[in-house]
């Protein structure tokens, strides 16, 4: 019996990106658009009266009536399906929106293939149809409503205030690795550490070249430490995260100074997370924390390995709080992790690894 096809809601204000969107969909066999809609209240008005359900929704942010992220919201507390967001701003406050959608429950955020060099519009095209399938395949839950969210928030946060830690620490580091779904659980952990925590962190996010400054303005708005995209022979400072930038490798100096290359791709990846972490079990062994997040196939799997093996302090996402549990479940596999935790849990781990330190005599309090 032939595999049924993944059905598609599109939801998009210009008629001609629709057409466009729909000629993409429909020409993969394993894909069916089955309507389309030109606002977010046409979307949520379609999944209350569509005696089909669709298995994903690809959203766009800036409609009328109702924009992406307020539709995204709604959806994830009414009638919860995978929700990819696809857009083709560059501007990095309307990317900001698109992140603020996956924070809201969007699972993915792509580029739209509209008109550009033909290498670009293949490249937007295929990641569209690979991220649609691979999307239609995740289970998502109901999130709670937005007062109900602020009240956790605020409990949160006592939390926090109540878990501050004020000192410096023997770990250098703490690096982090993510890709599919990476970006919600990054600002769970980020938005989870105080704001004068005594380490900084070195991040490589997988992402469509040209969303991270988005990204990086959406971090900055909700969490309480400092983002930055990485710059080559920077000092890494306590309560700052610093984000690869498109097409660099990024791993730290001898001197404790960023380093910046363009050394070849590692899996067809740069920046890879199996150089972040190669650099950080070399240059700070047991100094260093290493963190592998959500994500497709198995970059910084083997490298959270050598991490390990160098006296570091290692987690890995666990199966259920991944979108894809490609790379934290291979480095499970390979004996890679310390620990296995959800993504909710980790700021917490890191927090009390921190504590214990102090607590130990192993850093000043």
């Amino acid at each position: 019996m032939a595999k049924e096809k993944i059905k598609v809601l599109v939801a998009d204000d210009s008629q001609v990106t629709r057409m466009l969107l729909v000629h993409l969909l429909n020409a993969d066999p394993h894909i069916q658009v089955l309507g389309t809609v030109n606002d977010g209240q046409a979307a949520l008005n379609f999944l209350q009266d569509a005696s089909v359900r669709p298995d994903v929704v690809l959203m766009d942010i800036h409609m009328p009536h109702m924009d992406g992220f307020e539709a995204t919201r709604l959806i994830m507390e009414t009638t919860p399906l995978p929700i990819v967001i696809c857009t083709a701003t560059s501007d990095p406050q309307e990317l900001a929106v698109a992140f603020r959608s996956m924070e809201a429950g969007a699972l993915a955020c792509v580029e739209k293939p509209v008109a550009s060099t033909d290498a670009d519009f293949e490249r937007r095209a295929s990641n569209l149809l690979q991220t649609i399938r691979l999307m239609s395949e995740v289970k998502v839950v109901r999130r709670w409503p937005r007062a109900r969210a602020a009240a956790n928030h605020a409990h949160l946060t006592d939390a926090r205030e109540a878990a501050r830690v004020r000192a410096g620490s023997a770990i250098s580091v703490i690096g982090i690795g993510a890709s599919t779904g990476g970006p919600p659980v990054l600002q769970a952990i980020l938005s989870g550490l105080p704001k004068d925590f005594p380490l900084p962190l070195l991040i490589v996010q997988h992402i469509a070249p040209g969303f991270l400054p988005g990204m990086v303005e959406w971090l900055n708005q909700t969490t309480g430490l400092r983002i930055h995209i990485a710059a080559h022979g920077a000092t890494p400072l306590p309560g700052h995260a610093y984000i690869a930038p498109d097409d660099f490798h990024m791993g730290i100096a001898a001197s404790g100074r960023i380093a910046l290359a363009r050394d070849a791709h590692e899996s067809g990846l740069r920046p890879a997370v199996s150089y972040l972490f190669r650099s950080l079990a070399q240059t700070c062994g047991a100094h260093a924390t290493g963190v592998l997040l959500t994500g497709m196939g198995k970059d910084g799997a083997a490298e959270l390995k050598l991490m390990r093996d160098a006296g570091a302090f290692t987690i890995a996402q666990d199966r259920e709080s991944s979108v894809v549990h490609g790379m934290p479940g291979e480095a499970i596999d390979l004996g890679a992790a310390c620990v296995v935790l959800p993504g909710d849990r980790i700021a917490g781990a890191l927090a009390t690894r921190v504590a214990q330190k102090q607590a130990a005599g192993e850093i000043p309090s």
